[in-house]
């Protein structure tokens, strides 16, 4: 019996902080076609604040700020890329404003990294 010996990659915190500086580069696929996509990592200083809704804030009211929590994460990542690659620019405020929300629930999936979680839990 001859056991494989896996070598995992580790990341460096040079590589990690650069994520911060680099565009990334994404697509998905909504009715048929590619919607091409580019953002970039935030640093804590740039992420979107939480403002406290207090101790009787419904869950309804809960979700609903996480959910434009979320949606503010999104769109900083966006224009930061827009702003790093200005060439590249497929996405703007305006646009992520009136854009379906089924298409913003995926580009949001696939840039938080959860795009996968989502198929394989709500898939029918």
């Amino acid at each position: 019996m001859s056991e494989e010996v896996i070598e995992k990659e580790v990341w460096s915190m040079e590589e990690l902080v650069a994520l911060t500086d680099e565009v990334q580069k994404e697509a998905i696929e909504y009715r048929g076609k590619e919607v091409e996509f580019q953002f970039c990592e935030l640093t804590e200083s740039e992420e979107p604040k939480f403002k406290n809704l207090g101790a009787n804030a419904t869950e309804d009211e809960k979700m609903s700020m996480y959910q434009e929590l979320g949606s503010q994460r999104c769109i900083k990542m966006i224009l930061k890329a827009n702003e790093k690659n200005p060439d590249g620019i497929t996405i703007t405020e305006e646009h992520w404003a009136g854009l379906p929300t089924t298409l913003r629930y995926g580009i949001a999936n696939k840039i938080m990294g959860v795009e996968g979680a989502v198929k394989e839990n709500f898939t029918i």
